[in-house]
């Protein structure tokens, strides 16, 4: 057990890439849409819990959904839960996280995952998180986990790794490349220099701060101006009045591409971010004819992932790279190649009908 080493949870996406399954009453870190027995976000608390105490956790979420919290990882505490009032990006959500620590546990080291992830070898990415957990804890440094890619995807920030961190797997980062097209992405693979990033990170909390400080100092001092308020009754009122005010930005474009200080630990461990149903599809497991479905009979139809209510039957003739959804109010149809389209589709839906089907 890691007494002063703290994992934060980011919890708060809407996960409109999985809709109409995911909904924004219960999104997609909420949901087993891998049909595994476990949420996405249970998942993420069942793989630090082995080397994190249970205390030792804090969940970043919407307050919309911190009862769903609550529900799914029981074992927390109510005030383990920092409830944004509305999304405002990583940066913001990892400055509130490092102000509570600051308060509460000035000298812990932060992980920082995302809520709904998917990692096949976990002892392989115990070994990665507690190496990083490591050199975290003895420089200041700040951390990511890169994965070795496995194809050109286009949909992934790509990390080029630099200088090796002599006695250890960690090297400094010498690039960041957000989501390079095709081409680019193909001269990244057959390089050996570039690696995913999984939106993981690992620092001390003082080494983010400092960071925040320098390079979003309207972000840091928002959240400095109440710097007492942190771990009282007072935190929440608080927080519901300076979130408003924050800018909506990621960690990776404030801080991660301009600090001199970033450094990867990669690993292979059988990561996939799970974002979008076509994602989905390269996880699950397929027929002779390339289909990803349960309870569906095909004819004449390939590559399809299919996706109905338990209880109900589909019959698919002569479709081909097609993803359809079926729910209890909801129907979505739609080629594969087209799934970029889901956030017109919801626009759409949302100014047609209003919010019930969202």
């Amino acid at each position: 057990m890691k007494d002063n080493v703290y994992c934060v949870i980011m919890a708060g996406g809407a996960g409109t890439r999985f809709w109409p399954i995911s909904r924004s009453r219960r999104p997609k870190q909420f949901l087993d849409i891998l049909d595994t027995g476990k949420t996405f976000i249970r998942s993420t608390f069942d793989r630090f819990a082995p080397f994190i105490p249970v205390e030792n956790f804090l969940v970043v979420t919407n307050s919309v959904y911190k009862n769903l919290v609550l529900e799914q990882i029981p074992e927390i505490k109510a005030t383990q839960i920092l409830a944004e009032p509305l999304g405002r990006n990583t940066a913001p959500c990892i400055a509130y996280a490092a102000f509570r620590l600051k308060a509460t546990a000035p000298d812990a080291t932060m992980i920082v995952t995302p809520s709904d992830h998917l990692i096949l070898d976990e002892q392989a990415f115990h070994d990665v998180v507690d190496e990083t957990i490591g050199f975290a804890a003895s420089n200041d440094a700040l951390v990511t986990i890169g994965v070795k890619p496995t194809r050109p995807a286009t949909g992934y920030g790509y990390i080029q790794i630099g200088k090796h961190a002599e006695g250890t797997g960690i090297h400094k980062v010498k690039t960041f490349t957000e989501k390079p097209n095709l081409e680019l992405a193909k001269a990244f693979l057959e390089s050996g220099e570039f690696f995913w990033n999984s939106g993981i990170f690992v620092w001390k909390a003082k080494a983010i701060l400092d960071a925040i400080a320098e390079f979003l100092p309207d972000t840091y001092q928002l959240f400095a101006s109440i710097e007492n308020e942190y771990g009282t009754t007072r935190e929440q009122e608080n927080i519901e009045h300076i979130y408003p005010e924050c800018r909506a930005i990621s960690i990776d474009y404030g801080i991660m591409e301009k600090a001199d200080n970033v450094y990867v630990r990669c690993g292979d461990f059988g990561w996939s971010d799970i974002g979008t149903w076509g994602s989905m599809y390269e996880y699950s497991k397929k027929d002779d004819h390339g289909n990803a479905a349960v309870n569906t009979i095909f004819f004449e139809s390939e590559r399809c992932l299919v996706r109905v209510p338990e209880g109900k039957l589909a019959v698919i003739e002569g479709l081909n790279d097609f993803i359809v959804v079926d729910t209890d109010d909801v129907l979505l149809v739609c080629p594969k190649e087209n799934e970029q389209n889901i956030k017109k589709f919801i626009d759409t839906v949302k100014f047609t009908k209003g919010d019930k089907f969202i």
